[in-house]
């Protein structure tokens, strides 16, 4: 009865003398036996459970009795009116001359409701997640896994995918270090776990390319030391002093790549992290000056990636005398092919966008989220468009109707159409086998 009741009937008992609980129930139904006619009679609408249990609470002090009494019922609100009314008909109790006075009708119904809306309001506040993922980072998201998917064991070491057919590999330290260069594309990474370099490592570096990529602490040197008495190194980087590689972020990664160094100009040093140049591009100190010393040269690929991203490294320097000027360092060559510019606009996150005539020449440059005002506006249509953002449709209608050849982007949207004169790619995808230049 609890379970369907629609409302509740509160009433005051007053007694002149004691009474008990019994007696308030008795007087309830033999002083309203046939008052109602039989569709309301009190005892029917029990049988019937249209009207709940009847509850008393009653106490007796100073040779007077008070208490309350509730009855929850199921009829509507014309019924249960009346029937509350008609126990204020009552005059005794047992013996005594008795009083009974409704006090309220309470509406179940209510009451759950107020439940509800407090209970709602709360579930706004905590039951809903509000984060909302841009399609930029869902597709960030999806890569991130793919190529952390990709981590694969060599003779059970944690290693890139690419270690046992690539030219070239890196030496890092753990595993966590191995899936921060998959995330950034790298996939010629091993690890060697500890400061102790197992045997498999020093095999496979008598006959790669080998850059030992380590941390900016006392353990990367310590793992540089071991690596050289046990294997071969090529090149050396580190990670910004103080900081591990898998702390690193996409731009200090390949910064802290590019600036490696023979392993020849730090072999002798005390302290070869003081030697290789620093992640943020400046200047790499220099080893004590002498006169024999030469840096050689190297011209091999560090990064096997699904980004194609080279980490290179300076020329052959040749000895200075003290009377000849040191030469100036030569000026970056100019993007000459698509690829190579979208490498310097896509793969560095410069948020911008190039658009490039019929010989890869820049006809303009400016911020992403303005291509598509720019490309409606150049007096000239581009040949080709290199976007660092999100290729949507309305750019891509854009470009067909001016007659653009080529886009690169760093990523694709989704199309309801693909116009079929404008080749369109996104840089990943393009990373293995670049685009022609034409």
């Amino acid at each position: 009865m609890e379970d369907t009741s629609k409302y509740l009937i509160h009433a005051n008992v007053t007694a002149d003398g004691v009474v008990e609980r019994s007696d308030v129930v008795g007087a309830i139904f033999g002083q309203t036996e046939g008052l109602l006619g039989d569709d309301l009679d009190l005892r029917d609408l029990r049988q019937s459970q249209k009207v709940g249990r009847i509850d008393v609470d009653v106490s007796s002090t100073h040779g007077q009795s008070h208490g309350h009494l509730t009855i929850a019922t199921s009829l509507d609100k014309v019924e249960t009116a009346t029937l509350a009314a008609s126990l204020e008909t009552i005059t005794r109790v047992g013996p005594c001359r008795a009083d009974i006075e409704i006090t309220e009708i309470e509406d179940v119904r209510a009451a759950k409701r107020k439940e509800v809306v407090e209970r709602a309001k709360e579930l706004l506040q905590t039951g809903f997640d509000d984060s909302v993922m841009s399609s930029e980072e869902i597709l960030a998201e999806v890569r991130q896994h793919v190529r952390v998917e990709d981590i694969t064991e060599y003779e059970g070491l944690p290693a890139g995918p690419r270690v046992t057919d690539s030219d070239a590999i890196i030496v890092v330290e753990g595993r966590a270090d191995v899936l921060t260069l998959l995330k950034y594309g790298i996939k010629n990474a091993i690890a060697v776990e500890g400061t102790n370099v197992p045997e498999a490592v020093a095999d496979l570096t008598a006959n790669r390319t080998v850059t030992a990529f380590l941390d900016g602490d006392r353990g990367g040197d310590l793992i540089l030391e071991e690596l050289s008495q046990v294997g071969e190194i090529d090149h050396v980087a580190f990670a910004p002093a103080g900081t591990s590689v898998e702390d690193l972020d996409h731009h200090q990664l390949f910064a802290a790549l590019r600036n490696k160094v023979p392993y020849d100009a730090v072999s002798g040093l005390n302290a070869p992290r003081e030697a290789v140049a620093a992640t943020d591009g400046s200047t790499t100190p220099a080893p004590p000056p002498s006169e024999d010393v030469v840096t050689p040269s190297v011209d091999e690929s560090t990064c096997d990636s699904s980004e194609g991203v080279d980490a290179t490294d300076g020329e052959r320097g040749e000895p200075v005398s003290e009377s000849e000027p040191e030469p100036e360092p030569e000026s970056e060559p100019e993007p000459d092919t698509i690829y190579d510019h979208a490498t310097a606009i896509v793969r560095e996150g410069t948020d911008r966008v190039r658009f490039l005539d019929d010989e890869n020449g820049v006809l303009e440059e400016t911020d992403a989220v303005d291509t598509y005002d720019t490309l409606s506006t150049l007096e000239s249509a581009p040949s080709a468009v290199v976007l660092d953002g999100i290729l949507d449709q309305r750019v891509l209608d854009l470009a067909a109707d001016r007659g653009v050849d080529r886009i690169v982007a760093r990523s694709l949207g989704q199309f309801t159409k693909r116009p079929t004169g404008v080749q369109i790619h996104a840089i990943d995808d393009v990373a293995e086998t670049p685009p022609d230049s034409t």
